[in-house]
């Protein structure tokens, strides 16, 4: 038996490694190639994502200006890029200066730039002010905004010009003027720009043994209350951490009913089961900055120990230090006494936990091969677990932009 045991692990870890080796190899992933997702220029004054520049779904809240005395100088980095063009009209260099994000996607978007039109440049007319030339609270003080054009200054150009600084990994892109598009990013320190799918370490759930834990000190093989596929609950094992993080501060959205009291402490790109009924079990997934007031979230009915649907009374947002986002084999997780899903980042909670399919597999195979293992210790490292990422790349080329959520790309990309 013990024999038949190691054959058959060795059959699965080659099988494993195998299939990485296909996604990831030459080509991108399985089966055919995709053609080219055709890009749609923006209209004029179109802004995307459709909501304000300096809210959570876009490049986030005003930090505070930037100046030359100031510490947060050294945020700024110089960009001397030479397929980029700086008008520079202080000529104090000040245009070149910026963030690490803004860098990062201003230089992506001069490739894009190039390869859409031979033989033209990406211009940049206005990066970081020092002088005041913008309004109160503008981006641009920080150095998380530009206004740009392209080098021949074709008005034409500037439709697709905007759509190129979307595919970029600007936060937010504006067609702002028949003179220039406008882009701003996200703080690099800023919680809206380190937002994946998590809850906060001190957010509780319920053993098996009728225990309260709280989700920072789950240990893999702890079984905790979920749901099963029709919306009955059941206990789960605790597989993996996909994501842990002790330290960085984020915002959460808190989900909050009135009868019963309850309240769901959880990440934007997070997802949390709402009420459909058009749904085969009367239930859909959506992104926590998705639900509203009056969608009707599902909560532990303790008298009878099974889930309810309750209304939604408030949603506010805080910041706490440290998130945590837990994977069960059902895939699904009742955190402070509120059904939720295991997964982020893509509104669609079926086709993620297909995905991580393997990593179920995975866990099965080494409980029967390690059955006396000892399930209070594990293997624990921060940051975002190698499959999600792996995941991430590969839906980012076989699936529609669409069903991501902005700030889950923005963390990810």
């Amino acid at each position: 038996m013990l024999l038949l045991r190691k054959i058959a692990l060795v059959c699965f870890v080659c099988l494993f490694f195998t299939s990485c080796g296909l996604a990831c190899g030459p080509g991108r992933g399985y089966g055919k190639r995709r053609h080219p997702k055709k890009l749609t220029p923006l209209a004029y004054k179109q802004f995307i994502p459709n909501v304000a520049e300096k809210t959570l779904g876009a490049s986030g809240k005003y930090e505070g200006k930037i100046t030359r005395n100031s510490e947060r100088f050294k945020e700024l980095i110089p960009n001397y890029n030479p397929d980029i063009i700086f008008k520079d009209e202080e000529n104090t260099n000040a245009d070149r200066l910026m963030t690490q994000r803004c860098k990062d996607k201003l230089n992506s978007l001069a490739i894009s730039v190039m390869n859409q039109w031979p033989g033209v440049k990406l211009r940049v007319t206005e990066g970081w002010d020092e002088d005041g030339h913008h309004l109160e609270e503008s981006l641009h003080y920080e150095g998380r905004a530009v206004d740009i054009t392209t080098s021949d200054r074709d008005k034409s150009k500037y439709g697709m010009l905007s759509r190129l600084a979307v595919e970029a990994g600007f936060d937010w892109v504006y067609y702002e003027s028949k003179a220039h598009v406008h882009c701003s990013v996200k703080a690099e320190n800023s919680v809206a720009a380190k937002s994946g799918g998590c809850f906060p370490g001190s957010s509780t759930v319920l053993l098996a043994d009728g225990r309260t834990k709280f989700i920072k000190d789950l240990k893999v093989g702890d079984k905790v209350l979920a749901a099963d596929d029709e919306g009955n609950i059941a206990y789960s094992d605790f597989i993996m951490f996909m994501d842990q993080d002790p330290d960085t501060r984020r915002q959460f959205y808190v989900i909050e009913t009135a009868e019963p009291e309850r309240k769901i402490t959880l990440t934007a790109a997070h997802l949390v089961f709402v009420r459909n009924a058009s749904e085969v079990f009367g239930m859909t997934a959506k992104f926590a900055s998705n639900v509203k007031p009056g969608h009707e979230v599902f909560v532990l009915n303790g008298k009878q120990g099974n889930l309810k649907t309750v209304k939604v009374e408030r949603i506010s947002t805080v910041e706490y230090a440290g998130s945590y986002a837990p994977v069960t084999a059902h895939g699904t997780i009742v955190v402070d006494q509120v059904l939720a899903s295991c997964y982020a980042v893509i509104e669609d909670h079926k086709l993620a936990h297909l995905a991580f399919l393997p990593t179920r597999l995975s866990y099965g195979l080494t409980t029967w091969f390690f059955p006396e293992r000892d399930s209070n210790t594990t293997f624990r490292e921060d940051g975002l677990h190698w499959y999600s990422k792996m995941l991430f790349h590969i839906g980012s080329w076989v699936l529609d932009s669409d069903i991501f959520h902005p700030l889950g790309i923005s963390n990810l990309s």
